[in-house]
């Protein structure tokens, strides 16, 4: 359920800011255009908001600057104090995506960047009934996400990264748990959720879901 990647976060928390910048090639092409697509989730949150896997804050200072309410939820140690140095007034708890301290008032938007995909796909079903449950009327999940049109697009993404030998990267490819949007689709849809994609990079789509009633 993403707790598993804990040690490797705790030892990624000083270099994540650098990698995210794209000094790590591998990585280069996910994390293209990186700043814009924190703006774009960060343009369309309003009210409370819960952020999951807040990291090293980079989407919550541009929260923050909206004048939003930000909860952070960080299962990471080391994530957790990187982000406190910079932010030492956030309200961040030891937590993720299928287990956490809820908040005490209703939550208008639930984010995430680059994290959803540490969830199986039957994970990421449960957590998203949770959130229907959280959530105000009308309220919103944007997430930001590794996500692929098919299985087929998936495999071809990871050949191309052993053809250029990023083979961390197709490792990683291989070992998480990235949904295609067909299935994403379907899983917001049974939630309760309206949800619309639009992609941000090669690898990279934006998650908007607004909350039915039921």
């Amino acid at each position: 359920m993403g707790i598993e990647f804990n040690e490797l976060f705790d030892q990624w928390a000083e270099s994540y800011d650098s990698t995210v910048a794209g000094f790590d090639l591998e990585y280069k092409d996910v994390f293209a255009k990186y700043e814009e697509i924190l703006e774009n989730v960060a343009q369309r949150s309003e009210g409370f908001v819960v952020e999951f896997g807040v990291g090293t804050g980079n989407l919550t200072e541009k929260l923050l600057a909206q004048g939003l309410e930000v909860y952070g939820v960080e299962p990471s140690k080391g994530m957790r104090e990187k982000v406190l140095q910079k932010l030492p007034d956030l309200d961040v708890v030891d937590g993720h995506f299928l287990e956490f301290p809820e908040p005490s008032v209703q939550v208008g938007t639930m984010v995430s960047t680059y994290a959803f995909h540490h969830l199986t796909d039957e994970e990421k079903a449960e957590a998203l009934v949770n959130f229907h449950r959280l959530l105000r009327q009308n309220g919103r999940i944007v997430f930001a996400d590794t996500v692929f049109m098919t299985e087929l697009a998936k495999e071809q993404k990871i050949e191309e990264s052993e053809q250029k030998g990023y083979f961390r990267l197709a490792r990683d490819l291989r070992t998480e748990y990235y949904s295609t949007i067909p299935s994403l689709m379907e899983m917001f849809h049974t939630a309760g959720f309206d949800v619309k994609f639009e992609q941000q990079n090669d690898f990279v789509w934006l998650m908007d879901a607004t909350k039915k009633e039921r």
